[in-house]
């Protein structure tokens, strides 16, 4: 049984009466200090924007970041918020989550701080489906540090630090995520404030891990990075919409399609795919079996321009934080009226006083 972030706000002692918020509740004083043109000021303005729509007072709302410059994304936010250190956002807002479960919590990465020396706790975190909606702000390269290739960099990437060309292979964090059976997957574009909008709802909404990866641009170290998902036709012809229940079709009038291969079961790309073609795909997002999410996301390795965009995958499972007070709450059922048996639990075993 799931609940939402309204409802765990509303249930709680510690949730504070307050009017419906608005956009602007959200908004501090303090000036936004990104890089003119960068694609944060999108994703922090969609925020803002869908945030009022939870229901949620923002003093149950909580946004905690590590390094980076989406990491400053705290300091615009007119709610509770850390900005922590570096990669350690995940292990941090674990802790708060699991102890305030009327709080909605948010981490904001970006790809160097989340994949990188922040690998560990992120694949954790989904593993363990702690309640979080993580977004990944992904411009594929290193920018507060002015540059280096990041874990996302493509192969062969020129940078200040790979001045012949990346020679690592990059990480797909849609793959990465569903590897560690996150329970909702998705991914957007800064530039698409509806989509945007919508899939940051479904994130935020849904109980357990969730994590959300924002294709976002950096004009000054990695400019144009997304360009050809940015022109209308460029969007029509690479990106594979993921509407759950609906054909996975995209290209002019709808010709391309995701099939499978009626030999191998194996997803593909098929053009001139006409109208009722029993191979096409209905995308299947509450698929219990994240074989399937997976697949759609390696479909780049087909075509490096291909970009499925949207839910890859959302399925129920209890969270790491609805277990866990479970689990509290029986071992103080075993001496009702007393926490001995809690204590005793805590205290025995091996343990050591210095």
């Amino acid at each position: 049984m799931t609940d939402t972030v309204a409802e765990r706000a509303a249930g709680s002692v510690r949730a504070l009466p307050s009017a419906p918020p608005k956009a602007k509740d959200f908004k501090t004083d303090q000036e936004v200090r990104w890089c003119p043109g960068c694609g944060d000021y999108a994703i922090l303005a969609a925020v803002q924007g869908f945030l009022p729509e939870l229901g949620v007072p923002r003093e149950n709302i909580v946004f905690i970041s590590g390094i980076g410059c989406s990491s400053r994304f705290p300091y615009y936010m007119n709610t509770y918020g850390m900005h922590s250190i570096h990669g350690r956002a995940p292990a941090i807002a674990t802790g708060l989550s699991t102890s305030r479960p009327d709080l909605a919590v948010f981490v904001v990465t970006g790809d160097g701080d989340a994949l990188s020396i922040g690998g560990n706790h992120l694949i954790h975190a989904l593993r363990r489906n702690v309640n979080l909606t993580i977004l990944l702000f992904n411009n594929r390269i290193y920018g507060l540090t002015k540059g280096q290739y990041s874990p996302t960099s493509e192969r062969g990437k020129v940078t200040k630090s790979s001045p012949y060309g990346s020679l690592d292979n990059p990480f797909n964090p849609v793959s990465l995520a569903l590897g560690a059976e996150a329970t909702f997957v998705a991914r957007t574009l800064d530039s698409d404030r509806k989509h945007l909008t919508s899939v940051l709802r479904a994130a935020a909404e849904h109980e357990g891990a969730s994590l959300v990866e924002i294709y976002q641009n950096c004009n000054i170290f990695n400019d144009g990075a997304f360009d050809l998902l940015k022109s209308p036709e460029g969007a029509r012809e690479w990106i594979v919409p993921l509407v759950h229940g609906e054909e996975i079709r995209f290209g002019a009038g709808g010709d391309k399609a995701v099939v499978r291969d009626p030999g191998t079961g194996a997803l593909t790309v098929a053009e001139g795919v006409e109208p009722g073609d029993p191979r096409v795909v209905v995308h299947d997002a509450h698929a219990a079996d994240s074989s399937y999410a997976y697949a759609l996301s390696r479909l780049p390795e087909r075509d490096p321009r291909l970009t499925p965009m949207g839910v890859f995958r959302s399925v129920e499972r209890p969270s790491y934080d609805r277990l866990l007070r479970e689990q509290m709450e029986a071992a103080r059922n075993e001496a009702p009226g007393d926490d001995a048996a809690l204590n005793a639990l805590i205290r025995g075993g091996d343990s050591w006083t210095l």
